[in-house]
């Protein structure tokens, strides 16, 4: 069902109990679309809690509110009662329940309404209202234009707009990618408008790394990354224990995909990080290439058209077979 904003505005009266959650691996969209939302209910006097599934890396710390943030994996109990205890849930930056993991089933469970945020494709019918919109820039964009059509604009500070800032920036790849709208730029207008600094929140996303970070980039790029310029697709991949040489925290080899895309001739890029007892995927595309369809076929994923993500329970060098294989033998590029 679509948003009734005048039911939602009855759902979020000042008894309210709200929990926001986001999807598993948390990235600036998700982090910054739920603090956003987080900061604007507040506002309205309601008693509100994000959970996230597992730890979001150190980068997107800073944002005001984060030290609040709820973490599923390591305090169960909280979010078991948090979940069980809501009016409302909002589902921000994922539309299937197996996208939050084990949260997944307390969420079905639970008595509240569940309203759904989100700019992926495919979504399910489970929600009671949904604001879906593929065509988003990011759902820190669609958060925005939901407090809008809610009448509620006149709340936006300066905490919510570095929020849906570092959403729309980090989702949109500093706002080079085709999802950027006009109405992307015209959002980001009205966010400086009450108090964003945009390089502000560029530099604690961007200007933050560490040493070993910086050197575990370096090693990628110089030893593990292949180029097959016949069919325009780069790969890079690195193994648990090159991860660990370089101390290795979460978050450290966010963007790394998008240096294979950017050389000359590429059409996609693959990035593969080996975890304990599988392999991750992050896949990137140009023009018409469709990865969300490649990932949703043969590797336990999805997402967007040019940039989506997946995963096998495979080794990092049975997953490069296999995704070699695939490309060779099983898609079109």
């Amino acid at each position: 069902m679509n948003l009734d904003y005048h039911r939602i505005k009855e759902l979020l009266g000042p008894s309210a109990k709200v929990v926001i959650t986001t999807h598993r691996s948390p990235d600036g969209d998700a982090i910054g679309s739920s603090l956003g939302l987080y900061h604007f209910l507040i506002l309205n006097g309601l008693e509100v809690s994000v959970i996230i599934p597992d730890r979001d890396p150190e980068f997107l710390h800073w944002m005001r509110g984060h030290d609040l943030i709820t973490v599923f994996e390591s305090d169960q109990e909280k979010s078991k009662t948090l979940i069980n205890d809501a009016d409302v849930i909002f589902s921000l930056d994922y539309n299937r329940l197996d996208r939050i993991a084990e949260m997944g089933s307390r969420v079905e469970r639970a008595s509240a309404t569940k309203i759904l945020i989100d700019h992926h494709i495919d979504p399910a019918d489970y929600f009671n209202f949904s604001l879906s919109d593929t065509t988003a820039s990011s759902t820190a964009e669609l958060v925005f234009r939901f407090i809008d059509s809610l009448g509620w604009k006149e709340l936006l500070n300066k905490d919510i707009a570095e929020c849906l800032y570092a959403g729309i920036m980090t989702d949109t790849g500093s706002f080079k990618f085709s999802s950027t709208s006009a109405f992307t730029h015209r959002v980001v207008a009205d966010l400086m408008d009450v108090g964003l600094v945009p390089d502000k929140v560029h530099n604690a996303i961007f200007d933050n790394s560490s040493f070993d970070r910086l050197q575990l980039v370096g090693f990628a790029l110089s030893n593990k990354f292949e180029f097959d310029a016949e069919r325009g697709v780069s790969i890079i991949g690195i193994s648990l224990n090159e991860k660990n040489r370089f101390k290795y925290q979460k978050g450290d080899t966010e963007g790394l995909v998008n240096y294979g895309l950017s050389v000359k001739g590429a059409k996609m890029a693959v990035f593969l990080s080996e975890e304990l007892n599988f392999t991750k995927f992050s896949f990137r595309s140009k023009g018409q290439i469709d990865v969300n369809k490649i990932a949703r076929g043969y590797f336990n994923g999805g997402g967007h058209k040019n940039a989506a993500g997946g995963r096998l329970d495979m080794s990092l060098k049975e997953s490069i077979n296999y995704l070699k294989d695939v490309i060779e033998n099983k898609i079109t590029l």
